[in-house]
């Protein structure tokens, strides 16, 4: 199996900790050299540090916020002023819970600009390095809600669904140029995004953390959380030469927990 990425420049987005952080480990591990970006400058150095080879193998870092599209484009521009991104990872935190009748109208523009925008923006800054090279992976973390919705994360329910048909347009507009466009639906993985929902609903529900989160365990067959490396393993397969012909899918990794097909 050809999972070789020697040669190729991966962005990773979101990789100051969790998925994102575990999704740049393994594509470094596989020999791509890495760009990681997110707002805390300080984390970013010490995964760059944790990559394979380190910065003197050519992993770099980018600060920016996906809040503020434009900044996000003035500093992915630079990243690929200095190297054309092959394999982009789309991935931010996702929305605070909450159910959907009772979200602002901020809350879902906020939502919308710092995933689908932000995405969106990303991607026109990458698409010309991918062209040139007639080859390029794209892979957005999405959520298992775009198939099933999650009671409790009405915004953020509504934006992956959003985010996953985006993804699926792009598929098929990019496939004749060699580019991939796959989505991965991590379930219920140990990242500080779960913890903050298991608090959120211990209080709202006045049951302790350890008692939600032992329910959240009993709704996946295989009885636990994922790890990020796990998650990360199956980002850094689809952005592998193995994986050339899984185009426009939206893979779920996520213990089994869903109940559709």
């Amino acid at each position: 199996m050809d999972l070789n990425l020697e040669g190729r420049h991966a962005l990773v987005c979101g990789a100051s900790e969790g998925i994102g952080r575990a999704a740049a480990g393994e594509l470094a591990a596989l020999g791509a050299t890495v760009t990681v970006l997110s707002r805390r400058e300080d984390a970013l150095r010490e995964v760059v540090a944790s990559l394979a080879g380190g910065a003197d193998r050519g992993h770099a870092l980018a600060v920016a916020d996906s809040d503020d599209t434009a900044a996000l484009g003035t500093a992915v521009q630079a990243v690929v002023a200095r190297a054309p991104v092959h394999i982009l990872v789309n991935n931010t935190g996702g929305p605070p819970g909450g159910p959907a009748h009772a979200a602002a109208l901020e809350e879902f523009e906020t939502a919308f600009r710092r995933h689908l925008l932000a995405n969106q923006t990303l991607v026109q800054a990458v698409l010309p390095g991918m062209r040139g090279a007639r080859w390029g992976r794209i892979v957005n973390v999405v959520s298992t809600s775009v198939r099933e919705p999650i009671a409790g994360l009405g915004v953020s329910n509504t934006i992956r669904g959003a985010v996953a048909s985006w993804a699926k347009t792009l598929s098929r507009e990019l496939a004749p140029e060699g580019i991939t466009v796959n989505n991965v639906l991590p379930g219920f993985t140990e990242t500080g995004r779960i913890h903050a929902i298991i608090a959120d609903r211990s209080a709202k529900e006045g049951r302790s953390e350890a008692d939600v989160r032992r329910d959240m365990e009993a709704m996946i067959p295989a009885r636990r959380f994922a790890t990020p490396d796990e998650t990360g393993g199956v980002i850094a397969f689809l952005c592998s030469p193995a994986a050339a012909y899984v185009n426009g899918v939206s893979l779920a990794v996520d213990g089994g927990r869903m109940a559709s097909i």
